[in-house]
């Protein structure tokens, strides 16, 4: 297993360095993550969780974190209705309405009950808007997201056995053909 993780923690380093070049993440901007770390070790969905993969992703997530000043969120799975895990200081900065549940591995999912564990305030969340996100092994953040989602290309495409897809928001388009766009930021 330890050649495994080294291998998963490569695949986040990369896709870290390829959302620092991609110069969509601001500080203060919150940061959805998706994953099924049993998709990560390439069993299906839900089926065999890992507590030892979560704890790679997660740490390589912090340190995208660090490095940009962006809110971490993470998606708890279906069993949870997708809520969010999310530090308490997000929470009140967001006005952000709590709810009354702590994620496991069986209903929650083991990357949120893992960030739960992790954080030095959890609190879980029904809804966010996300400025951007990561889904690993198609958990389907693209509820979390604000509108209008842009997805991004990496060369990164798996974190271990589990597809990556990775989306930045930008503004709604308003105004029609008269409009200026100049000087927003639409990349």
């Amino acid at each position: 297993m330890g050649d495994f993780l080294g291998e998963i923690k490569l695949d986040l380093e990369n896709a870290v360095n390829e959302w620092m070049e991609s110069g969509h993440l601001i500080g203060g901007n919150i940061f959805v993550i998706g994953c099924s770390t049993s998709e990560v070790s390439g069993k299906r969905i839900g089926s065999s969780g890992s507590e030892e993969i979560a704890g790679v992703i997660f740490n390589q997530l912090v340190s995208l974190q660090k490095r940009t000043g962006i809110k971490l969120a993470f998606q708890c799975c279906e069993h949870l209705n997708r809520a969010i895990v999310v530090e308490r200081e997000t929470m009140l900065a967001y006005h952000l309405e709590e709810v009354s549940v702590v994620p496991v591995k069986k209903a929650g999912g083991s990357m949120a009950a893992y960030a739960y564990q992790q954080m030095a305030d959890p609190v879980v969340v029904e809804y966010i808007k996300a400025q951007a996100g990561m889904d690993i092994g198609e958990t389907m953040i693209g509820m979390h997201l604000q509108h209008v989602a842009v997805p991004l290309r990496f060369k990164q495409r798996y974190v271990g056995e589990a597809r990556l897809t990775a989306a930045y928001t930008r503004p709604k388009l308003i105004g029609g053909l008269r409009a200026n766009y100049e000087n927003t930021r639409l990349k």
